[in-house]
């Protein structure tokens, strides 16, 4: 019986896990004033199909199903997790600051809202096309934020936007550094 146990242990650690960004901290978390608008604006990116909170999700599924066999993959795909954690912490209280509601409920501009959903999820049964399907949410996330920078005439939040992209960006690279990998047989 105890070795039929083992043969159903993850043996892979994440006790020493960080959250996986650029080194350059965030600015801090402020608005010049309440501007509903600029807050359902952010209800998308935390929460929409391309959102943070979607972001999160695919990486911590994604991890979980590597974790057993593709350890040091795992490890990132839950340091980058991480990391999105913390811009949906970052975008719920600039939400709640632009005088918004932080309920996972995505506001549209024409009037409609849309709970999140896991149907936003991209969830790919082979490991390649799991991390491209990584990178091109990360290429939605830095499109729809630099859509958002244009449409927000707010320095404070624009700049906090601007600090999100710099780590998605960062993730791009890890993400496609694990795809070169895979080709060469590393991981």
């Amino acid at each position: 019986m105890q070795e039929r146990m083992s043969e159903h242990t993850n043996t892979c650690s994440f006790a020493n896990v960080r959250p996986i960004m650029v080194d350059i901290p965030y600015p801090p978390i402020q608005v010049g004033e309440k501007n509903p608008a600029y807050a359902n604006l952010l209800s998308l990116d935390y929460c929409g199909s391309t959102s943070e909170m979607s972001a999160i999700t695919q990486y911590i599924n994604n991890e979980n199903r590597l974790s057993y066999e593709r350890c040091s993959m795992a490890k990132t795909l839950l340091g980058i997790a991480m990391a999105e954690m913390m811009h949906l912490q970052k975008l719920g209280e600039l939400i709640y600051l632009l005088g918004g509601a932080v309920d996972y409920t995505a506001k549209l501009q024409n009037g409609k809202q849309i709970m999140w959903t896991p149907e936003f999820l991209a969830i790919p049964g082979n490991v390649r096309h799991m991390i491209t399907a990584d990178i091109e949410a990360e290429k939605a996330a830095i499109n729809q934020y630099r859509m958002h920078i244009k449409m927000i005439k707010d320095r404070y939040v624009n700049a906090v936007l601007e600090r999100i992209i710099l780590d998605e960006e960062y993730h791009i690279m890890l993400l496609r550094t694990l795809l070169n990998e895979m080709a060469n047989g590393s991981v």
